[in-house]
């Protein structure tokens, strides 16, 4: 059997192995505005998720309490058991 030939390995440097990003590209002071823009959209995501969730629970308490006044919905899911109430 005959040797295979070795392939000779040459090393690439550190800056060829590595693609060039977008922030590598872009000027300071675009990339200062454009992290500054997307923590101000994050927070205004945030408010917004917290104004809908604060207002669905005010819908489900406003719920409840219209529910526990009405005295068919109280006695339809009331249990049956009184003798434990004697």
């Amino acid at each position: 059997m005959a040797k295979k030939p070795r392939q000779s390995v040459v090393p690439k440097s550190a800056s060829q192995e590595q693609p060039s990003t977008l922030k590598d590209l872009l000027r300071s002071d675009v990339l200062e505005q454009l992290q500054a823009r997307s923590t101000e959209l994050k927070a205004a995501e945030d408010q917004r998720k917290a104004a809908i969730r604060e207002q669905a629970e005010e819908a489900k308490k406003a719920e409840r309490k219209r529910l526990d006044n009405d005295f068919g919905h109280l006695l339809e899911n009331s249990k049956m058991d009184w003798k434990k109430y004697k």
